[in-house]
């Protein structure tokens, strides 16, 4: 049997029901839900946070996991990523107040963000200092109010940074769902792990 990693949330139900259309009938949980089983009990899934999901396939709890790229990046785990699920796509971009040519004028940014390993891997990329702050509530809050000179957080239609007057400088890179998978896992799971990635391989194709 396999165990698959399913992200709460915003990704959940889409999750779901590419699953359920690649052959494994999974029902939707409630809120409290920790494990389900298929119809035909060949995949065990856990349901956990979002940021949780690559640890808890590294570390071979889950063989497989559906999560955002953003989470794959912000962990570093050691994990190996199978497929672009396609889904839940979004962007991860630095957004501020200030002009692009102001911004692209810094010599230091005071950078506001949840994902504080992805800030400090772009911003150490392009060779600009910067002073990490880490926010767990709105970020866009802190690029309004002065704490942050600029914010690095998910941008989907970018409403709330329209509603708050902020604007994208600069896109770091486009983010979706992925599916990942335990190494050692794939050595010894590899023909079940491949049906279960090619099924959902052809799901999206037929989706696009």
């Amino acid at each position: 049997m396999m165990t698959l990693a399913l992200a709460k949330g915003r990704l959940l139900p889409t999750a779901i029901r590419r699953l359920r259309r690649a052959g494994f009938e999974l029902e939707e949980p409630n809120n409290r839900s920790l494990v389900a089983y298929d119809k035909s009990k060949k995949l065990k899934a856990i349901f956990i946070k979002d940021q949780d999901v690559p640890l808890y396939v590294e570390y071979g709890i889950a063989d497989v996991g559906i999560c955002g790229k953003d989470n794959i990046w912000e962990n570093g785990a050691d994990v190996a990523e199978l497929l672009d699920l396609r889904f839940g796509t979004c962007r991860m971009a630095v957004a501020g107040k200030q002009s692009p040519q102001a911004y692209q004028a810094a010599q230091f940014l005071k950078v506001g963000t949840k994902y504080p390993k992805i800030a400090t891997d772009f911003f150490t990329q392009k060779g600009l200092p910067i002073e990490l702050i880490k926010l767990a509530g709105s970020v866009e809050l802190g690029a309004v109010l002065g704490l942050a000179d600029v914010i690095v957080d998910i941008v989907k239609t970018g409403q709330t940074l329209a509603e708050n007057n902020l604007h994208i400088l600069e896109e770091i890179a486009p983010i979706s769902a992925r599916l990942i998978v335990n190494r050692a896992s794939f050595a010894l799971k590899r023909n079940e792990i491949e049906l279960l990635c090619r099924s959902l391989k052809n799901d999206s194709r037929n989706e696009s």
